[in-house]
């Protein structure tokens, strides 16, 4: 009886390191969008820095826009407050249609960019998920002045400096869109504050 016991929590160990081994196989993690495309636009300029410059920016500008359409959509479906609710339509339709448009420029040079919402995007579109009520509102409209005001500054940038000069005057031109963004925010946070 005692060899038979024994015999069975070999048995059972052995399965349990048999599934341990398992489960410890080394899958490849998936890589990031964002990371994905500058690798490839890296590869197709190597030899002209200037592109590869352009490249970055409106893959920069992709990913902006893949986060701000999901924080977007985020707030159409947990928030209860109507200027938050307004905020993030307002970041859907304007994000959708800069997308397109940086869809169309990257296609016509051969520019590679990310196509699904990056490591980044992700973990902040979590970091507001986990928020209910009045604090995902101010999480929200926080998220949206701090991503507004990064974005702002990259697209100021590339409008001085891009050498595409199509680049260069899509990025002056929406530099005064994510401003309205960014002062809408302001606008809510401000409403909120006050309640």
């Amino acid at each position: 009886m005692k060899k038979v016991f024994l015999l069975s929590k070999a048995i059972l160990a052995a399965g349990v390191v048999v599934m341990s081994l398992g489960s410890c196989k080394n899958e490849a993690k998936q890589e990031d969008p964002k990371e994905v495309a500058e690798d490839q636009n890296e590869v197709k300029f190597e030899d002209r820095e200037t592109k590869e410059d352009d490249s970055e920016f409106l893959v920069d500008a992709a990913e902006i826009d893949l986060a701000e359409i999901e924080i977007g959509k985020l707030a159409q479906q947990k928030s209860t407050n109507a200027g938050v609710k307004s905020l993030g339509k307002m970041l859907i339709d304007a994000h959708e249609k800069s997308a397109a448009d940086v869809k169309a420029l990257a296609a016509t040079r051969n520019f590679s960019l990310p196509t699904s919402v990056t490591e980044d995007g992700k973990e902040e579109y979590d970091k507001l998920n986990k928020e209910t009520g009045a604090d995902f509102d101010k999480k929200f409209v926080e998220t949206a002045i701090d991503a507004h005001e990064k974005a702002i500054d990259k697209f100021k940038i590339a409008a001085e400096n891009a050498n595409d000069a199509e680049i260069k005057a899509w990025a002056s031109k929406n530099v005064n869109s994510l401003r309205e963004h960014l002062q809408h925010a302001k606008m809510v946070k401000e409403e909120m504050n006050k309640k």
